[in-house]
């Protein structure tokens, strides 16, 4: 454990030492794990190389979502999974304030905060009785303390309130901050922000009061770039890339279908016009990127180590079996700057000052993907998939190891924890209209008594357009973006025959998307979908019919 660890715990007040807590009238504890930037085939039971045993370990004896959505970017996704809402709808359109690119305060959908018309699942939970506490990464407004997370519901609050940072030395305005407190740079040489996270999450555990259950929100800032990681984690993976991504996305691949994530006759996607052929990059080059991948494993690894440690606090504590435990990650691989390359020089990689963007690249962003295509903040499904595992011995009643292809997104998580906490969503809160909640409770499936309904999911984000009704999915690239492959128009994929979407079906089905992209028209138009300052698309989206 880190150093910063053992001083927080000598000045922060303890709730009483190791207290016996089941959770009030058979109430679970609630943890909700989030990765950073992390690709749908990153662990092993979603058909990785990189060893996960922890995550494993949970989906083993767990279930797994093969269906499940983001919202393809950091800020979006984080309002939407704890408001239940649209992002929009909670404000979040686009980036949080402060964030590179942002400007200041846009329409009401894309204030760059939480806005008074939305709650998160920590202000739903306290009520109910719950302890509420989150360690890591908010990224949900931070210019004043009104926006940060004390203010919405969590009791403690230990981490990053800026989208990203060095792992080794966060330093302002990226830098650490304890409940409303904003603290100097560590000074520590062995900290590291994914060991000190969990640190704090671990501490919550032990010190929390009473019988109370517990909320913990654990948000990584893992494997976000910039490129960091332990010296000792790192040598675990250098030069087991050297075969490339070529081969790699082969292999994962296979190892989904053997494993049921995607169906036996997937086939692969082509590799990503922004990355070149392994082969027909240099030697120097290859080991470079051997490298690169080497540490963004390495980040994946330690996560999951991490992982481990709080689970077996849990178990230790013997929580485990009444601990709700949701694991997910934001959004899909991030391509960024798309370079197969990767992202600045090699010597910024591990380098403690760097905190923007030493990145893998365009290829290996590509294999972490696989089976889809495209990358973070497209709503492509490299975009928007997200693993999802769910572990809950006392109350999961599928059986263990189980994979559940129903389709699902963000707003369905608060919906499931009230459903299991006995919370009430409010109506009003200070006199506020509170925004319905538009997901649906998953534990239908979690108790094995039912399933959803279909339904229609909709997504909006810096001009990038998706719908998807059925199995049917409507998408918009805008063609004067980083999106080098966007064409300005809608394209149109049957998900259910075609789910790594490379066969376009607009030409022949152009009723179906007509209906599809008024379907989206009707929803963003209740969803505060407008006004974008910040938008990349310059037309308004809709198709345009051939003379």
């Amino acid at each position: 454990m880190t150093k910063i660890y053992f001083l927080l715990l000598a000045a922060l007040p303890l709730f009483g030492q190791f207290p016996n807590v089941a959770g009030a009238d058979g109430k679970p504890n609630i943890v909700l794990i989030m990765a950073d930037d992390m690709g749908f085939s990153d662990i092993g039971c979603y058909g990785s190389e990189i060893p996960t045993p922890n995550l494993d370990a949970l989906a083993a004896n767990g279930l797994r979502f093969t269906q499940f959505h983001n919202t393809a970017r950091c800020s979006p996704t984080r309002a939407s999974l704890l408001t239940g809402l649209h992002p929009h709808q909670a404000g979040m359109g686009r980036l949080a304030e402060g964030s590179i690119g942002t400007k200041g305060d846009g329409a009401p959908g894309y204030l760059g905060y939480l806005n008074n018309h939305c709650v998160t699942i920590a202000e739903v939970l306290r009520p109910a009785g719950y302890r509420t506490y989150l360690a890591g990464k908010w990224h949900l407004g931070m210019r004043d303390e009104s926006k940060w997370p004390l203010q919405r519901g969590f009791d403690r609050f230990y981490g990053l309130l800026v989208g990203a940072s060095s792992y080794f030395r966060p330093e302002a305005p990226r830098g650490l901050t304890l409940d409303n407190e904003q603290l100097p740079t560590p000074t520590d040489p062995d900290y590291y922000t994914t060991d000190a996270f969990t640190d704090f999450a671990i501490q919550t555990v032990n010190e929390h009061k009473g019988n109370a259950p517990f909320f913990l929100y654990l948000a990584f800032n893992a494997p976000h770039w910039p490129l960091h990681a332990k010296e000792a984690d790192i040598q675990k993976f250098v030069g087991k890339y050297k075969a490339g991504w070529d081969k790699l996305r082969e292999e994962r691949l296979a190892r989904q279908k053997q494993l049921g994530i995607v169906a036996p006759d997937v086939p692969l996607s082509e590799r990503d016009p922004g990355a070149r052929a392994w082969d027909a990059l240099s030697g120097e080059d290859q080991q470079k990127l051997d490298y690169r991948m080497a540490v963004y494993a390495a980040q994946v690894h330690c996560m999951d180590y991490n992982v481990g440690r709080l689970v077996q606090t849990l178990r230790d504590r013997k929580l485990l079996d009444n601990t709700l435990i949701v694991f997910l990650s934001d959004n899909g691989a991030c391509a960024e700057p798309y370079t197969d390359l990767g992202g600045q020089p090699q010597e910024n990689i591990n380098k403690p000052s760097i905190h923007s963007n030493v990145s893998y690249g365009t290829g290996w962003a590509n294999l972490s993907n696989i089976p889809f295509r495209r990358f973070k903040s497209m709503l492509h499904e490299g975009g928007l998939s997200s693993p999802l595992i769910v572990h809950w011995p006392a109350g999961l009643k599928t059986k263990p190891g189980s994979l559940d292809a129903t389709p699902g997104f963000l707003p369905d998580i608060m919906p499931t924890f009230i459903d299991v906490s006995g919370a009430s969503y409010p109506e009003k809160i200070n006199g506020q209209a509170i925004t319905p909640l538009e997901g649906r409770s998953l534990l239908p499936i979690l108790a094995a008594s039912g399933k959803l309904e279909p339904r229609l999911f909709c997504w909006e984000q810096y001009g990038f357009k998706a719908v998807r009704d059925g199995n049917l999915k409507a998408v918009f690239s805008p063609n004067d973006s980083y999106d080098k492959l966007g064409s300005g128009k809608w394209e149109l994929y049957d998900l259910a025959s075609d789910r790594a979407e490379l066969h376009d079906l607009a030409a022949q089905h152009p009723e179906k998307l007509q209906q599809l992209i008024g379907q989206w028209d009707a929803w963003a138009a209740r969803a505060q979908v407008s006004g974008n300052p910040n938008q990349s698309n310059k037309a308004s989206g809709k198709q345009k019919k051939k003379k």
